[in-house]
């Protein structure tokens, strides 16, 4: 079980937002290379990145940030990034960055054709990130609600080739209130791909939670708010899923 480190960029800032308001952020850095380095010298093995000002625009708006994060880290750690990739030209500049895994958000809900083609040119660089709330998926930084069936579409896009599914419950991201680990387990369950849990990993508890069910093919955890504000502590979070994992 990977515990994943997030970096989300706002105006070339590492911040927090509580359910998504970009009106509601906490800065936390205002150097994301260094930030990236310090997850590196905690023994992090994946990093997730996310450009909240392309989320909104629709393209990317903090490309020398995401470009200090990989140039900080080099090969040592891979980075998922998503926030605004809407074509192939953007996927490929990312890749060329040294970005190893693009994530596609809202795009893949509202131009499926686009994630097919993505999976097909970038096969085994493209996760998608479905973003949920009462097993409905939500788009556009969470601001519109679709009627799409979270599990339906997850199944959908395993079949065009995506790496993993990102599922964020978005009722609980940056709350601190616990993982919704029935919903995580219920969409692994019905793929054959990885599933990353988002939103809401409050302690170490959801850890051991998150680990008993790993099985049903969740392999990560992203975390944000709850390793910047302490409660949790990253070092010991992964040695206590690395243990739990070879139990």
């Amino acid at each position: 079980m990977l515990i994943i480190p997030a970096i989300d960029i706002k105006d070339g800032q590492c911040v927090r937002l509580k359910q998504g308001d970009m009106q509601d952020a906490t800065i936390y850095s205002e150097n994301p290379g260094e930030m990236a380095r310090h997850w590196l010298d905690q023994g992090a093995r994946r990093l997730h990145v996310v450009d909240l000002n392309g989320a909104v625009a629709g393209k990317p708006r903090n490309e020398a940030a995401i470009r200090a994060i990989v140039q900080a880290v080099g090969d040592s750690l891979p980075v998922q990034l998503g926030g605004g990739i809407r074509d192939l030209d953007t996927i490929e500049r990312y890749l060329d960055l040294g970005v190893g895994y693009v994530i596609i958000g809202t795009a893949a809900v509202k131009n499926p054709g686009f994630l097919q083609d993505a999976c097909t040119a970038f096969s085994g660089h493209i996760i998608v990130g479905l973003d949920a709330k009462d097993g409905k998926v939500a788009v556009e930084g969470w601001s519109k609600m679709t009627r799409h069936d979270v599990i339906d579409l997850a199944r959908k896009f395993q079949d065009y080739g995506v790496e993993a599914i990102i599922y964020t419950d978005i009722g609980r991201d940056g709350m601190l209130s616990g993982v919704n680990i029935d919903a995580t387990v219920k969409l692994a369950q019905q793929l054959s791909v990885p599933v990353i849990a988002s939103g809401g990993l409050t302690g170490i508890s959801d850890i051991e939670a998150l680990c008993k069910v790993e099985a049903e093919g969740i392999s990560g955890v992203i975390t944000g708010r709850a390793i910047y504000q302490g409660t949790i502590d990253f070092k010991k979070a992964q040695d206590v899923a690395d243990k739990l994992g070879a139990a």
